[in-house]
């Protein structure tokens, strides 16, 4: 499905990153190694690149990962890529200072539990994760994300998965956001970020 989206010229979600990791720039600090889940044509991961994160960008779509390549190259960057599935990634404990997953709403609820807890253990002590999608009312606007309200986010869903985590940042709220055809609109949005402790 990802391979026929991204078959385009254009970049379906934009070459600027989400308004959420903008706002979080600032623990994007040179020399960090990070990890970018899903990251589909690259916008996300080059502009961490950018800022001098050492990132580890994968996804499941080559087409996907030549457009981001494509974009890291005209941006002047380097990111490593690996093609992969999410839900058979080799999670490697305390590996990456960040770990970033940015609009994944593809897991059904099954699924959730053994990625979710992936994603905290592959952070390093005193690393953080960071997270940001829709919520079910998402479905209401209907600019963006599947049209199935179990795979979205909820306050509830994520301070459980990651209770563990010194949640630093956990808000639920609505938010007009343009990224290129993909998501354009009113959206019912949540971010968390939550730290490892050392």
């Amino acid at each position: 499905m990802w391979d026929e989206r991204f078959s385009t010229d254009d970049y379906v979600f934009g070459t600027e990153p989400a308004a959420f990791l903008v706002k979080q720039a600032e623990l994007l600090q040179p020399g960090l190694e990070a990890l970018v889940i899903a990251d589909g044509e690259g916008r996300n991961s080059v502009f961490m690149a950018e800022r001098g994160v050492a990132v580890t960008a994968m996804d499941a779509s080559p087409v996907g990962l030549a457009k981001a390549a494509k974009l890291a190259d005209e941006r002047g960057v380097q990111i490593t890529q690996v093609e992969a599935d999410l839900i058979t990634w080799d999670w490697q404990p305390d590996r990456y200072d960040l770990v970033v997953g940015i609009f994944f709403q593809f897991l059904a609820p099954a699924e959730m539990p053994g990625v979710f807890a992936g994603l905290a253990n592959t952070v390093r002590p005193g690393g953080r994760l960071l997270i940001h999608g829709y919520t079910p009312k998402q479905l209401e606007f209907g600019t963006g994300g599947p049209p199935v309200a179990e795979n979205m986010y909820t306050d509830e869903l994520l301070q459980d998965a990651f209770g563990d985590l010194e949640i630093e940042h956990l808000e639920s709220y609505e938010a007009e956001i343009s990224e290129g055809t993909g998501h354009v609109g009113m959206s019912a949005l949540i971010d968390l970020v939550a730290r490892k402790q050392v």
